[in-house]
């Protein structure tokens, strides 16, 4: 067995002087689940050499703890993935004592020798890298700024499944303070997250009681799908540890505000300088931010089904939500599938705001880059933008086309997104058959449960 690098005992040596005995390394399912390993820091070293072999079937499995009977679990007889720590994702813990996490990769095994794996066809962070790859190689460095909303809840037992939203007295939004968060939670889960460099920079308690909002900072779109996904991680352990529950769901709670996870997106050039900025454009866009803007329009109902991957969360859309109704965009308009933001120069960028808060933020990072790319290759041109509420102020909308029309349900989302040539292209058709097939599955375990709706709607007079 051969020596571990100098860099890996550097890395060691300086967790150790800081306290931590103990690592979590975690890696994403097709969820956005985080799935992982604790090891303990004094074989760190030895065991980053060869990655942490685990069934792959997990990463094929619905949140029911049912797997998919596929090559990659049953029917290859429970075949071992290997996750590979990126050391450069190592942050230390700050709501727990003496951990550190870091983030993995995913490979396959090849053989006997695991030097030689390949990454996995579907591992959700490599399908990002791939489609960051493929923007960067044409000069095009893609930077996401995520914002996060959620809902903190704590034990009733008087509640439906048990929980409550952690305040319930609706806010209007843009509150902060204990008179509506008497646990000052937002302000904890800030200062937990800063600290361990994940980038978050502001929050607030959101529209409904216990609904919160926090926004991170944007970045290199690899990075920023690795800061969602450990922040998503971090936030549902510290609510546990305050003996609450957080969730990202997208409507957990029934005539509540929905939860989404808003994009901000752009591209820039090798020297950081951003692309979508064009100061002789009247309304300071490039003809690359249009062409970007287009391909995700023209893939708008496909991406639905990455951006919104639950039977829930298209109760969240629709008119009057503030989530969109159909693929639109326009100047500053919150009714839109893509709002462009007042700022230019440094911050031109468009704003994804169909995405729901239980979406993989690997696999929507790469599926809006994979749909904006086809937009540039094309040099497509987006509609006219819509104006006021859901574009019902459109001074003739009899001579714009009709928007991109979205599913109406997570089965209709999952046919767009396999009838899509050019993102099945992108993604992979293994990918895209496995996705499709797990959500199918869990689509069919809804079909078959007996919701509260239905017991108090027939129970009594039928």
């Amino acid at each position: 067995m051969s020596e571990p690098s100098g860099a890996v005992q550097e890395l060691v040596r300086d967790l150790s002087d800081r306290g931590v005995d103990l690592v979590r390394v975690l890696w994403s399912d097709l969820h956005g689940v985080a799935r992982g390993k604790d090891i303990a820091l004094s074989d760190f070293a030895r065991v980053n050499e060869h990655g942490v072999a685990f069934c792959q079937a997990l990463l094929v499995t619905d949140l029911g703890a049912n797997p998919l009977d596929v090559p990659e679990s049953s029917l290859g007889g429970w075949p071992d993935a290997v996750a590979v720590p990126d050391l450069g994702t190592m942050r230390v813990v700050d709501y727990v004592d003496n951990v550190a996490v870091c983030v993995c990769d995913i490979n396959t095994v090849q053989g006997h020798d695991t030097h030689s794996a390949q990454p996995l066809a579907f591992s959700p962070r490599d399908l990002l890298r791939a489609q960051a790859d493929g923007l960067r190689a044409e000069g095009l460095h893609p930077v996401i700024g995520p914002e996060l909303e959620f809902y903190l809840c704590h034990k009733d037992s008087d509640a439906p499944h048990g929980w409550a939203r952690y305040q319930d007295r609706d806010t209007g939004a843009y509150i902060v303070g204990v008179a509506n968060d008497p646990d000052d939670m937002l302000a904890t889960l800030l200062r937990h997250c800063s600290r361990m460099g994940l980038s978050v920079f502001a929050g607030n308690h959101e529209f409904s009681g216990g609904q919160f909002e926090i926004n991170h900072l944007h970045s290199e779109a690899v990075d920023a799908a690795d800061r969602v996904f450990l922040f998503k991680h971090a936030v549902k352990e510290i609510a546990v540890l305050h003996g609450l529950r957080a969730t990202f769901m997208g409507k957990p709670f029934e005539g509540r505000s929905g939860s989404g996870t808003h994009l901000h997106v752009s591209l820039t050039d090798a020297e950081g300088s951003n692309l979508f900025d064009d100061p002789a454009d009247a309304r300071g866009l490039s003809p690359l931010a249009y062409s970007f803007l287009a391909g995700v329009l023209v893939h708008a109902g496909s991406l639905t089904a990455l951006l919104n991957p639950t039977v829930n969360a298209f109760k969240r859309l629709g008119p009057d939500t503030l989530a969109p109704a159909g693929g639109t965009w326009g100047f500053d308009n919150r009714t839109a599938y893509v709002r462009v933001p007042p700022e230019r120069g440094a911050g031109a960028r468009l704003e994804l705001r169909i995405g729901d808060g239980t979406a993989n933020p690997y696999l929507a990072f790469a599926g809006v880059l994979a749909a904006g790319h086809d937009g540039i290759r094309r040099g497509l041109t987006p509609p006219p933008p819509i104006t006021g509420h859901y574009g019902e102020a459109a001074p003739d909308p009899t001579t714009a086309p009709p928007p991109t029309s979205l599913p109406a349900t997570l089965a209709e989302a999952l046919s767009l997104l396999e009838r899509d040539t050019v993102l099945v292209a992108a993604l992979g058709e293994r990918f895209v058959s496995l996705f499709a097939a797990l959500k199918r599955q869990e689509i069919a375990r809804f079909e078959r449960s007996v919701t509260d709706w239905e017991f108090h709607e027939y129970a009594w007079l039928l």
